[in-house]
């Protein structure tokens, strides 16, 4: 083993000092290299420029943020791309960093003073905006983003025939969409359908429509060319699935991607505006279209959310136009997140945001929950309104137009949503069925709940209602006619209506002769139903297979006499109604074919 010893001066940190185990002088330790700066100031800046802009365009084509300084992500944005133009300054300049932060704020003033005073305006900006947005300061501008009045329940919400009542919650609709979409081969296995469906009015009709989207990546493209090809409406009445087949496939839609994308189509349209969630409904006609409310804030920069107008967007053709007052056929403009945060609004603040805190005179909230029904053609959003200090009975409800925003408060004490649940819940819980969220109806002038219970499998099984006012009165029924019958009669008994209006249901009998021009048959609570339109009719007869057998006998063309129950003054349009038996063309009246006593 060789020694080296040093002797005399030198430095000994020359070749690292000590001693060398191999014989060798270490090698002689090097300076860290530099950065190299460009040479030319305006090489440099080209340079800044380049890089940010193509992270800037990057970032706007993945994130799509509004460019809009009421918009909390156009904020982040710009701080990213100031960010990135004084790193690439910093390397471009050959800046090491040396001196810590003090050095790095130094050399952001000198070398990138522009993106640094747009930093500073934006943050000045952000302060003064939440100022200006502050509940605590303008608490009583957000209690009136909602104009509100007060009704008259029994004089303003007219009683709603069953063959109209929504029987179906989102949960069961997708069930039946998904189990009607199975039964189609060369759909099922390229595509699933979206999981938003929308509640609307279709010719007189409420239903939810939604629509496909692709099963994964890879059959998107391999369909893409095409589109989608259908989207699903189902009957909230009838509980009847229908895919609708489109001779063009819809190409723009939540489920695109790339340019096609709905996101990315509306915001390269409309670079400045911010959207609430776009929404699936279809024209009159059956096109398909997106709307899409514009988002605005009204109270300071960010606070006061409310909607002005919507972007129609043909999912077909992917044309879009701004609306400020869109079509009347549109259904659902405001969603129901913004009309309930804005009545908590007035609740909690209109009498000023410390009574809010202390004291807490007259505030109240939005009960969990909503629903929605269609009245005049439009689609209602329905909640409970409870004390905030209550959270068993309510104090009264809202209904509110989803495309008008027009609000009114009814005062009508009595039980709270879910123990509604729970009262009907219970009339059958040896069946262990669940309840939905219920609908607010006027049966005989009293304010009552309506649910459909659902069974472990999803599906509908039985119906209740459940008088609001007095929540022991509850009443269940395989079907909704005998349900309500069933509800009047206990409502009679209590003395709350008269004799009279206990047979309303029931109604009277009519008997007519006619040729039958169309048939369509649906399952209810595993009980075959016979839907038969007449000729010059604009309604349906209900036949039920379990009542009327021979109902499987008839078919398109026949000529028959006819009995049904009529609920009202005349056949309903676009309506259904029970009927009770038949006899065919020259057929002898016997048991079992007409069993009406008022037979003409």
């Amino acid at each position: 083993m060789a020694f080296i010893f040093r002797f005399g001066g030198g430095d000994p940190n020359a070749y690292g000092g000590g001693f060398n185990p191999d014989g060798r002088p270490p090698r002689p330790r090097r300076n860290p290299k530099k950065r190299r700066a460009f040479r030319s100031p305006l090489a440099r800046t080209l340079t800044n420029l380049a890089v940010t802009l193509v992270f800037g365009l990057v970032y706007f084509y993945l994130e799509l943020p509004a460019l809009n300084l009421h918009a909390e992500e156009f904020y982040i944005f710009a701080f990213l791309v100031c960010a990135i133009y004084c790193v690439c300054a910093m390397v471009t300049s050959g800046f090491q960093g040396d001196g810590g932060a003090k050095a790095y704020l130094k050399f952001v003033r000198k070398q990138c003073a522009i993106p640094f005073l747009a930093v500073c305006l934006l943050i000045v900006a952000l302060a003064l905006g939440g100022i200006s947005s502050w509940v605590v300061l303008r608490a009583g501008a957000y209690s009136k983003l909602l104009p509100i009045r007060t009704g008259d329940f029994t004089a303003e919400v007219d009683e709603i025939s069953y063959d109209q009542i929504p029987m179906l919650d989102s949960d069961s609709a997708a069930r039946l969409g998904a189990r009607k979409l199975g039964e189609l081969a060369d759909m099922v296995s390229q595509f699933e359908i979206l999981d938003d469906y929308t509640q609307i009015n279709y010719r007189g009709r409420p239903v939810r429509v939604t629509s496909l989207r692709y099963g994964d990546l890879i059959k998107w493209l391999t369909n893409r060319g095409d589109g989608l090809p259908a989207y699903m409406i189902i009957d909230m009445v009838s509980q009847e699935a229908e895919v609708v087949r489109l001779e063009q496939g819809m190409r723009y839609t939540t489920a695109e991607h790339l340019g096609r994308n709905l996101y990315r189509h509306l915001r390269f349209h409309f670079p400045t505006m911010m959207f609430d969630e776009p929404m699936f409904e279809i024209d009159e006609e059956g096109t398909p279209y997106w709307v899409c409310p514009r988002i605005v804030r009204t109270i300071g920069l960010f606070g006061g959310v409310d909607v002005k107008g919507a972007v129609l967007v043909n999912a077909i053709t992917g044309d879009c136009e701004f609306y400020d007052e869109v079509p009347n056929w549109v259904d659902r403009l405001y969603s129901d997140d913004i009309i309930l945060q804005q009545y908590d609004y007035y609740g909690q603040y209109h009498n000023g945001f410390i009574n809010s805190i202390f004291g807490q005179r007259d505030v109240t909230v939005t009960t969990e929950g909503c629903n929605y029904i269609a009245i005049d053609d439009d689609v209602y959003v329905y909640t409970g309104v409870t004390s905030v200090t209550s959270d068993e009975s309510n104090i009264g409800f809202i209904l509110s137009n989803q495309r008008t925003k027009e609000t009114s408060f009814y005062a009508i004490a009595g039980a709270e949503e879910y123990s509604a649940k729970a009262s009907a819940e219970s009339q059958v819980q040896q069946m262990r069925y669940e309840a939905t969220f219920p609908l607010l109806l006027n049966i005989a002038d009293q304010p009552t709940y309506f649910m459909t219970l659902k069974g472990q499998d999803g599906l509908v099984k039985m119906y209740a209602m459940v008088n609001v006012q007095q929540y022991d009165i509850v009443s269940t029924g395989s079907t909704v006619a005998d349900c309500e019958n069933s509800y009047r009669q206990t409502l009679a008994n209590r003395g709350l209506i008269s004799a009279g209006q206990q047979n309303v249901v029931a109604g009277s009998t009519q008997t007519q002769t006619g040729k039958i021009v169309e048939i369509r048959t649906a399952v209810i609570s595993g009980n075959t139903h016979y839907y038969v339109r007449m000729e010059g009719a604009l309604g349906y007869l209900d036949f039920s297979a379990a009542e009327t057998p021979r109902a499987v006998l008839l078919d398109v063309g026949d000529t028959i006499q006819y009995t049904y129950v009529l609920d009202g003054a005349e056949f309903p349009k676009n309506g259904i109604v029970p009927a009770t038996g038949f006899l065919f063309e020259g057929e002898e009246s016997s048991e079992n074919t007409v069993p009406s006593d008022n037979a003409a």
